[in-house]
């Protein structure tokens, strides 16, 4: 993402308000007061920031090998490695890792060929340049190997931002993304920039939404999606085209969808390119309908639009092996975001499309069709794991229909797997798929199920260890699930994990910190993060209390559904109810030393426990990342309108809204807060302004609480560069240390 040439510095954090000399508080990790935790057994912030990273691995069309970019971050040289790994499925052969100076994005061309898009070159002149990397790979081999000739180049795309590559070897045609003028000409990218960039000013100018997005100013390039001819020539050569067709071009529709969407907003097949956009004739920022169309490869016929048009957002359109049906998941409410996700399928030999998940409670996520196309595998979160799934595909039915008479079979999905957290799933031949999965306890691995197709379980192998070797020694706590009744009678679940060195019955007391997750519609789940990472607070010597409250997403749509307008109720309700739980079942907590921290909603949750001492639960500190403060602004400022407007009933100015807010807002029950807190916020955060951090920092120091304000000026809501994460770390743990005097 980009940031506009000119923007002024100043308008990101307090330098044209206060003179910095004098008010800002440089204290650096070294100073004397206080240090991370570490050694042999404790698994530190700088240990993960320097944990390699890795994506999701993707098979290639034999299912032999999978291909993973690994990034891999050195403290020491403040340098960020990355190479593509590429691992044998059935043997245990040693794998190839191959370096990536300049990084860049690798896909399949064939089962021994891998392409490598990178970008090159300076200035006007930086564009991005296709490889072909050639394996050599024997199951009798000892390591895979790649072939004695350099990456061959294949050829040049006209700029520097094309990106999500998808690529149909039996077409010989290539499918990415990338950004383009109102022209839509991929090739007039260049002199169009040229000509903004000498424009004589800096001004953005806006008559519609959105302005911002994200972390950025929406500027005159849109996404596309466009194909291009890529195949071996007579000479046995990879060659590719110079004429891109923008499949787009025309309709108003920008694909992948921003500021996240990637290959996961598209799909291809021999002859067609599926894809969802934003639904091009209402207001983006307050709506969230998007459509799913389909459209020739070549660009030889006009997209065609496979939704109903009574539906909100649609995501992940797959086609099946045979090409003659799409799935996606779909949405029912505009301006929901979090509502429940169903699979549609149509088929597109009788045209006619149909829901198949009507009666599941739980919503879908990743979609991918059986090699025979008789069965759909997906994942979904369930009891705060994300797991695989699998569903026979019924026969099409006679006509149009969101809720068929489908036999017992068809209507609930079989769990495959149990624990962790699934992405990148891919059906392989042999009734197997290749997928990845993190855990509490190990970020992302490849692994692969055998025997799909057989009626017991599916065996699991693990083929990748990247973090083997940074985890080895380390004590890192699994979590604990526990289970409590909260509001209105409803069963919540919560995660307790327990510092190194913790015995149960012991008579040492720890300090215990309550993690407020964000959304709200989220759950803290059996997931590694490398950001709110509940080991990481274990490791620094707390009990873990990680509650899903009302509002959590994995537990059915009903408690989703019901933080609606209820922001300060019923969750509440639940994390006290929680915490009694805690004090009355883990004797070996201290709660004369408990903490809490939230970002998000979870820096709203801070807020709004700071306004309601009556919660009773008696915190130490406090710290609010990104978190709401004044909702009524919010309802104004934040850049999808959609969120403000479906949580809190309205528009800010409309009746229910302003009912809502005047019961919920943080910001009316600022005259009752008492407790240190530490304030941190991304200026580049254009979810939750940063105002919001520097408003409730403003109203700490007038109070006279002990408090203290951290702002990122080159971050958005989360905190990614790595030297700022052990920063965000540093500020954290030195703040909750000195109220709970951690050990």
């Amino acid at each position: 993402m980009w940031v506009p040439p000119g923007f002024p510095l100043s308008l990101l954090g307090l330098a044209a308000q206060v003179p910095l000399q004098s008010s800002v508080n440089t204290t650096s990790m070294a100073t004397p007061d206080f240090a991370f935790a570490e050694g042999p057994n404790i698994f530190s912030p700088k240990d993960l920031v320097q944990l390699p990273r890795a994506g999701s691995g993707v098979s290639n069309a034999a299912g032999d090998l999978v291909v993973v970019l690994v990034s891999e971050y050195s403290l020491k040289s403040n340098k960020n490695s990355k190479l593509i790994h590429v691992a044998a499925v059935e043997t245990t052969i040693m794998p190839l890792d191959i370096p990536l100076t300049n990084g860049g994005e690798a896909f399949w061309l064939d089962d021994r060929t891998l392409a490598h898009a990178v970008a090159e070159g300076a200035g006007k002149e930086k564009v991005i340049s296709l490889y072909a990397i050639s394996l050599k790979f024997e199951t009798t081999s000892v390591a895979i190997t790649t072939l004695p000739d350099p990456p061959t180049l294949i050829g040049k795309f006209p700029t520097d931002t094309a990106s999500n590559f998808r690529y149909s070897a039996k077409a010989g045609v290539l499918v990415f993304s990338d950004l383009v003028y109102s022209d839509g000409d991929l090739k007039r990218v260049k002199a169009n920039d040229e000509a903004w960039e000498n424009r004589g000013d800096n001004a953005y100018v806006y008559d519609e939404t959105f302005d911002r997005h994200w972390d950025t100013w929406i500027g005159p390039k849109r996404e596309a999606l466009f194909s291009v001819q890529l195949a071996r020539n007579a000479a046995d050569k990879w060659v590719l085209a110079n004429n891109f067709t923008n499949l787009l071009k025309g309709t108003g529709h920008h694909a992948p969808v921003e500021p996240f969407g990637g290959t996961d907003d598209f799909d291809i097949s021999e002859t067609h390119v599926v894809y969802t956009a934003k639904d091009p004739k209402l207001p983006k920022a307050w709506h969230t309908k998007q459509n799913i169309y389909i459209v020739d490869i070549n660009g030889n016929s006009s997209p065609k639009e496979l939704t109903s048009g009574e539906q909100g957002a649609t995501r992940g359109p797959v086609f099946s092996t045979a090409g003659d049906k799409v799935a996606w998941t779909e949405l029912d409410q505009d301006g929901h975001e979090s509502d429940r996700a169903k699979i549609v399928l149509y088929d597109l030999k009788k045209d006619i499309r149909f829901t198949i998940t009507q009666h599941w409670d739980r919503s879908a996520s990743e979609l991918a069709f059986a090699h025979d196309d008789k069965t759909i595998f997906l994942t979904a979160g369930d009891i705060a794991r994300i797991k695989i799934f699998s569903l026979p595909v019924p026969a099409t039915p006679s006509s149009n229909t969101t809720d068929p008479e489908l036999p017992e079979v068809y209507r609930n999905p079989r769990e495959i797997t149990s624990t962790g957290a699934v992405s990148g799933i891919q059906p392989l031949p042999n009734g197997r798929l290749v997928f990845t999965r993190s855990s509490l306890t190990s970020p992302n691995d490849v692994f692969v199920l055998r025997e799909l197709d057989d009626s017991g379980e599916p065996k699991v192998d693990q083929v990748t260890r990247f973090a083997a070797a940074g985890l080895k020694g380390k004590s890192l706590h699994e979590g604990e699930d526990f289970w409590f009744e909260g509001a209105e009678g409803k069963t919540i679940h919560g995660w307790l994990l327990k510092p190194p060195g913790f015995k149960q019955g012991e008579s040492k007391k720890w300090p215990v910190l309550l993690l407020i997750h964000g959304g709200p519609e989220g759950a803290w789940e059996d997931q590694w993060s490398n950001r709110w990472n509940p080991n990481i607070f274990a490791q620094q010597g707390y009990i873990v209390v990680a509650i899903n409250p009302t509002g959590s997403t994995s537990f059915g749509q009903e408690l989703t559904n019901a933080i609606k307008e209820d922001w300060g109720g019923k969750p509440f309700v639940d994390l006290q109810k929680g915490w009694k739980y805690v004090i009355e079942n883990v004797p070996e907590a201290d709660f004369d030393r408990a903490v809490a921290a939230g970002a998000s909603y979870g820096g709203y949750a801070i807020n709004w426990i700071q306004g309601h001492p009556e919660f009773g639960f008696n915190f130490k500190a406090l710290v609010c990342h990104d978190g709401a403060f004044g909702a009524q602004y919010h309802g104004y400022s934040t850049d999808e309108l959609y969120f403000f407007n479906y949580e809190w009933g309205g528009r800010p100015w409309e009746p229910r809204a302003r009912e809502v807010i005047q019961k919920n807002d943080p910001i009316n029950f600022v005259d009752k807060w008492s407790t240190p807190m530490l304030v941190i916020h991304g200026s580049k955060d254009y979810r939750l302004p940063e105002t919001d951090g520097i408003g409730a920092f403003h109203a700490l120091q007038q109070l006279g609480i002990p408090s203290r304000l951290v702002i990122f000026p080159d971050e958005n809501h989360w905190v990614l560069n790595h030297q700022n994460s052990v920063k965000w770390h540093y500020e954290v743990f030195r703040w909750l240390g000195k109220y709970s005097k951690s050990e």
